[in-house]
């Protein structure tokens, strides 16, 4: 699955899903913009692994619920490489597990916006490059929340349900030039967040989590970045406007 001559923005790919979207695309050939809003060293260090695989590789720091600091970003991108073919909004932030009654407005706030309007922003900002390509492509990080609508998550279902409105409408808009749309939507991934999730359950190590997993093992950053390999490659001619979970749960 070749992308080489294409270039995708990652944001949030510092890290976690992120950076192994940014690994999995690498692979294949394409060269990266990687967001990441802190943290620098471990951004640097994900640079360098993504180097390491032969493509060229930058870093952009940007907070995705600031406008201005998007439009920046995405026009540094575009000046660097030439070129945008690929966005994937990745970044994201949890809520704290609470009920609505329990919930402090202020971290409501917090969470849709990084969801909802960062993808928003970084979406607006990329289509007017996507469009001077042969072929664009767009991929919504989304969760399989939007599945099952768990209670004490009501900031995080709403980020999410925000991302999958903005993807399913784009889809139709943007099908006639040529850019396909499409959300890929995880359950627990063995990452950092996905670690503190399992903590909250009673799991302190996600190998104890992995007898009652599908197939035998907490789902992993490759098994997400792989699905996502496939849709922006040209093996995917004819998907658009489709969420693909990726929990293994079978339609459950």
């Amino acid at each position: 699955m070749s992308l080489q001559g294409r270039v995708a923005i990652v944001t949030g790919g510092n890290r976690g899903i992120g950076k192994g979207i940014a690994l999995g695309l690498a692979l294949d050939g394409a060269d990266l913009a990687i967001n990441y809003r802190g943290n620098e060293d471990e951004a640097r260090t994900t640079l360098d692994e993504v180097r390491a695989l032969g493509v060229r590789a930058e870093l952009y720091q940007a907070s995705v619920d600031d406008f201005a600091a998007v439009r920046d970003m995405v026009a540094k991108v575009a000046a660097d490489f030439g070129q945008i073919d690929i966005l994937v909004n990745n970044a994201g932030i949890a809520s704290k597990g609470r009920s609505v009654a329990d919930t402090d407005p202020e971290e409501f706030e917090r969470v849709v916006r990084t969801h909802a309007f960062g993808t928003f922003y970084a979406t607006h900002e990329v289509i007017p490059h996507l469009r001077k390509r042969p072929r664009g492509d767009i991929i919504m990080v989304s969760s399989a929340a939007t599945r099952r609508w768990m209670a004490n998550g009501a900031p995080y279902n709403v980020g999410k349900a925000s991302i999958e409105a903005i993807a399913f409408g784009v889809a139709k808009e943007e099908r006639a030039n040529n850019i396909r749309v499409n959300v890929v939507a995880p359950g627990v991934v063995e990452t950092d967040m996905g670690r503190r999730l399992l903590k909250a359950r009673g799991v302190a190590d996600p190998r104890d989590a992995d007898a009652t997993a599908p197939f035998g093992r907490v789902c992993q950053p490759e098994d997400l970045s792989n699905v996502v390999r496939w849709l922006v490659s040209e093996q995917n001619s004819y998907v658009t406007g489709e969420r693909i979970y990726v929990d293994g749960l079978a339609g459950v």
